[in-house]
């Protein structure tokens, strides 16, 4: 035995043969995850209820585990899916589909991903009925190149002119940017049945405490909306006019006090943490819970902080400028189908107490930025979209830019026309060269923001020859479509496309 593993040649061939051994382990151990990948990935489907179709396409395998990362979620959320390569579906899987999310990379200077191309020469060179498709798309690009985030943006051309109708504004990724991340984790719990999911990635929020809070519809046929006021607790805040905050909710003092009771554990437990530690009611408020909290009864306090994950952050569209010295939001109460109070919503208007803590971060968004020039601007929104609006406004005043144009729509302008007095004095001191509001229920006929647009389509036209732009905010469901519908019809299809790849047409739509 001595003398054969002394050999040199039989050594050799001991170890090619255990070399061969593990290749074999090895390409096994990828069969199983690959067949356990997908078990995962095709989720158990309701009864009645048809799955969500997930494409990805992807060349350095980036697009594949956010699309992998999307299922799960997904699942989390209720949902069931279906994941596939974007080459192996056809036409008639787009046209046999209700609900698709496409999370594709963009390669080279706006090229397909080569797993692509077969979709992109046998479906995408092919005309379709997609009317009764509605679909997302999440764009992986890179900045760096000129044509960024191309194929993201081809594909989400082709299919609105198909007639698939999108479920939210495509979603653009810059370097796997974490905040355009944690806004497609947004959508996608809005797609679930209501589950709340963890963020991929926790943002790291800072301390602003609530300074106002004021109902301003008393009396509307609509949910409260509020106007709230808030202050950074370090060091003074910047941002530009469209940027979004992302608020760290918290759970509601009743619900807390009912997950005390079920775990049977007193207020004073402490949650160790990785700086000191934390009270148990401090850290329920701060997670996600499950519906029976009682399951988790007897788990230790370290058991519980590896159990309970952190609640998702909740996004709304600032409505003031850094040079007002304080960031304010307009937010309508949200409710679930229970009844109760949404958690972002319900946590800053009615359960957070004045001069409390919020938990805060501020993400730049930069498809709804100002334009660089100075150009006329027309905003167009509805409900509490005005928000957004009221901030591109703001910074047109600061910077003496008169020729805006608003076009607002709500309810009934009795309980429904937010920040009244403000905007009448931006009318009457010139910031508006043009107000036009539309409220649907102040006569019998129902009025909206998009037949103000067929009303005055000559002078928008003379707008745009100026070369206005226009900024779009509020609801996805029909606000944005509808207004979109209009300028289509007003400017036709090829020259709002142009609009929008010049940068001049803009939305920040939910």
């Amino acid at each position: 035995m001595s003398e054969w593993l002394h050999s040199p040649q039989e050594q050799r061939q001991l170890w090619a043969a255990i070399v061969v051994l593990i290749w074999l382990l090895f390409c096994a151990l990828i069969a199983w995850m690959r067949r356990r990948r997908q078990q995962r990935l095709t989720l158990p489907i309701p009864e009645g209820t048809a799955p969500l179709l997930l494409c990805y396409a992807s060349q350095t395998g980036f697009a594949l585990s956010i699309a992998m990362q999307t299922a799960q979620s997904l699942q989390l959320a209720g949902r069931s899916v279906v994941l596939k390569s974007l080459g192996e579906v056809d036409l008639s899987t787009l046209q046999s589909s209700h609900h698709i999310l496409f999370v594709v990379s963009t390669t080279g200077e706006g090229d397909p991903p080569d797993t692509a191309i077969p979709f992109v020469r046998k479906v995408m060179n092919a005309k379709a009925r997609l009317a009764g498709l509605h679909y997302g798309v999440l764009a992986l690009g890179d900045q760096e190149y000129k044509h960024y985030c191309g194929f993201g943006r081809e594909l989400d051309r082709w299919l609105k002119h198909q007639g698939a109708q999108p479920l939210f504004d495509a979603v653009e990724v810059d370097n796997a940017d974490e905040g355009a991340l944690r806004h497609w984790q947004h959508h996608l719990e809005l797609l679930g049945d209501g589950r709340v999911v963890p963020d991929w990635t926790v943002p790291e929020y800072e301390d602003w405490r609530l300074l106002e809070r004021t109902l301003l519809n008393p009396g509307s046929a609509g949910g409260a909306t509020y106007h709230l006021v808030l202050q950074p607790l370090g060091a003074p805040a910047l941002w530009q006019a469209g940027d979004i905050v992302e608020v760290g909710p918290r759970n509601s003092p009743a619900r807390i006090d009912e997950a005390l009771q079920q775990l049977a554990l007193p207020a004073a437990t402490t949650i160790p943490q990785l700086e000191g530690y934390e009270t148990l009611p401090a850290y329920l408020a701060r997670c996600v819970l499950p519906a029976n909290i009682a399951e988790l009864k007897g788990l230790a306090p370290q058991q519980l902080a590896q159990v309970l994950k952190p609640l998702p952050h909740r996004e709304y569209s600032i409505a003031s400028i850094p040079a007002d010295g304080r960031l304010e939001l307009l937010l309508r109460q949200m409710r679930q189908p229970d009844g109760s109070l949404g958690l972002g919503s319900g946590w800053l208007t009615e359960h957070a107490a004045m001069g409390e803590r919020i938990a805060l971060r501020i993400r730049s968004n930069p498809g709804f930025h100002p334009p660089a020039d100075h150009r006329p601007m027309i905003l167009i929104g509805n409900g509490t979209g005005l928000a957004g609006l009221r901030a591109h406004i703001k910074a047109r005043v600061a910077a003496g830019q008169q020729r805006n144009w608003l076009l607002f729509g709500e309810r009934s302008s009795h309980h429904d026309f937010y920040f009244r007095e403000q905007i009448e004095g931006w009318r009457h001191d010139g910031f508006l060269s043009r107000l036009d509001l539309a409220f649907s229920r102040d006569q019998t006929e129902r009025i909206y923001v998009q037949q103000r647009l067929l009303e005055t389509a000559d002078e928008l036209q003379r707008w745009v020859n100026d070369g206005a732009c226009i900024y779009v905010c509020g609801s996805l469901q029909g606000m944005a479509p509808a207004v979109n519908e209009a300028l289509v019809n007003i400017l036709g299809s090829v020259q709002l496309e142009k609009l929008q790849e010049d940068g001049a047409y803009r939305r920040d739509v939910y």
